[in-house]
């Protein structure tokens, strides 16, 4: 039996940056708050302690289930797998799952002064670019907006700033339990085979993705890529209004040179700072959003486009030297966030390769042609150069810097280095992830500049 006290306790598991911010709310809120963690550091110790909680660090499986006994609700942090037995035990005892997303629409819709408008923004790959980009669309149209969710911001930590308008990023860890959440209008990029060392199948991760369009109200708009037939098998059946978005054939699409919508031209795809294939449907779907709600004008859209800068990480070009372009995509962890990166490029020298994510790298090997040597990275390294077997010259490195003196070596001029390397990157970078990975990059790419190293051809 659960416990029932006059006032609420929750489970938060897993503290880090949402479970302390959602820790803090909760207990802004009278709720008592219960912290668990299967990585225990002091750095965690002092969050729990801040909030009046003790850390309790790696439960076993029996402890997992006293705690959830003892609580009215449990709040997994994203990294938590609907697999984790906390998960397990919570469906058990009919606790409920609860994400920060979810509460803090929820406690937004209870704001004194009403509650502001949502944007929310999901699929595999472009999310936090796309919804960065709303807000800077959303900010050029005069408004205070806040990018927030799966962003470095998330959203109950913002519930209290200077803000008219949220932009959500919403993966799928934080889709997963929804039971409220909703947005005036929502956009689902794509969908491609990721996180299957989180949910249990593709069926479960297009099923938490679909979620964004479940509680929908008539008025809300739902955005969908009119390429991406699971996409639009969901838009169809989320009914409502409905609005498409891809480079041709759809609402919002490109046309002699031109982003267009319903209402006519949107900007110049020669006015954008950057209109690599992904770029230009990323900003249409930024544009659906800000437009068929009615949050800003084709204008602010515009001005915004000829302003926006790129996040890090993301195909950001990191040198030239001696007429080979070098970009770090290092936040590219599965094979179709890499394949968008490599089909922007003809003579491509690949370094891909870390800790896959339970998905089919050889799928890499589709753009061949695209693809004049590999160099493999990481756990996975054999598995990436298995896949180019036969097709171009692969290697092995060691190291980054390795993998860096490598590719000087096969780049001729106009050749494209590119790091992305469709897996995820503890293995090589445990504690800093993709950032950690791309920033080394970066990094030895400046000092191989600065020493002189260069193409030949």
């Amino acid at each position: 039996m659960t416990r029932t006290t006059a006032q609420p306790t929750a489970l938060i598991y897993g503290i880090a940056l949402a479970g302390d911010a959602l820790a803090q709310q909760l207990v802004k809120r009278g709720w008592l708050v219960v912290v668990a963690d299967d990585d225990p550091s002091d750095a965690k110790r002092a969050m729990a302690a801040a909030v009046g909680a003790t850390l309790v660090g790696k439960p076993g499986a029996s402890d997992i289930e006293n705690l959830v006994e003892q609580v009215q609700m449990v709040c997994p942090a994203p990294g938590v797998a609907e697999t984790h037995a906390v998960i397990v035990a919570a469906e058990r005892a009919g606790v409920p799952i609860r994400t920060e997303i979810d509460l803090a629409y929820e406690w937004e819709q209870d704001r004194v002064q009403g509650p502001r408008p949502i944007l929310a923004i999901t699929g595999t790959d472009g999310k936090t670019t796309t919804t960065m980009l709303v807000a800077h669309m959303l900010n050029t149209a005069g408004h205070r907006a806040a990018a927030v969710g799966n962003t470095e911001v998330p959203f109950v930590a913002a519930l209290a700033d200077d803000v008219d308008v949220f932009a959500v990023e919403c993966s799928s860890f934080r889709l997963n339990w929804l039971q409220s959440f909703r947005a005036e209008a929502s956009a689902w990029l794509n969908l491609a085979p990721d996180h299957q060392n989180w949910h249990t199948s593709m069926q479960s991760y297009e099923s938490a993705k679909a979620r964004i369009w479940e509680h929908r109200r008539a008025t809300d708009i739902a955005v969908g890529f009119a390429d991406d037939p699971i996409v639009m098998r969901n838009l169809r059946a989320a009914g409502g209004i409905t609005r498409t978005f891809a480079r041709r054939n759809a609402d919002y699409h490109v046309s002699d040179g031109q982003l267009v919508g319903p209402h006519g031209v949107i900007a110049a795809v020669n006015s954008m700072t950057r209109s690599l294939p992904h770029d230009l449907t990323n900003a249409l779907a930024a544009a659906a959003l800000v437009l068929e709600s009615g949050l800003a004008d084709s204008a602010a859209v515009a001005a915004a486009l000829a302003t926006f800068r790129h996040p890090p990480h993301r195909i950001e070009p990191v040198g030239v030297i001696d007429g080979v372009r070098w970009f770090n995509d290092s936040k590219a962890t599965s094979p179709h966030a890499a394949l968008t990166a490599i089909r922007s490029f003809d003579h491509v020298v690949l370094l891909a390769g870390g800790l896959n994510k339970g998905l089919d790298l050889s799928s890499l090997a589709t753009e061949k042609d695209r693809i004049k040597a590999v160099i493999g990275l990481g756990r996975s390294a054999n598995d990436i150069t298995h896949a180019f077997e036969g097709l171009c010259p692969t290697s092995v490195a060691t190291s980054m810097q390795e993998a860096v003196s490598m590719a000087d070596e096969l780049a001729v001029v106009g050749d494209v280095v590119l790091l992305s390397p469709a897996c995820a990157s503890f293995d090589w970078y445990p504690t800093g992830g993709y950032p950690a990975r791309g920033d080394d990059f970066r990094r030895l790419v400046a000092e191989l500049a600065a020493t002189g190293g260069g193409a030949r051809g």
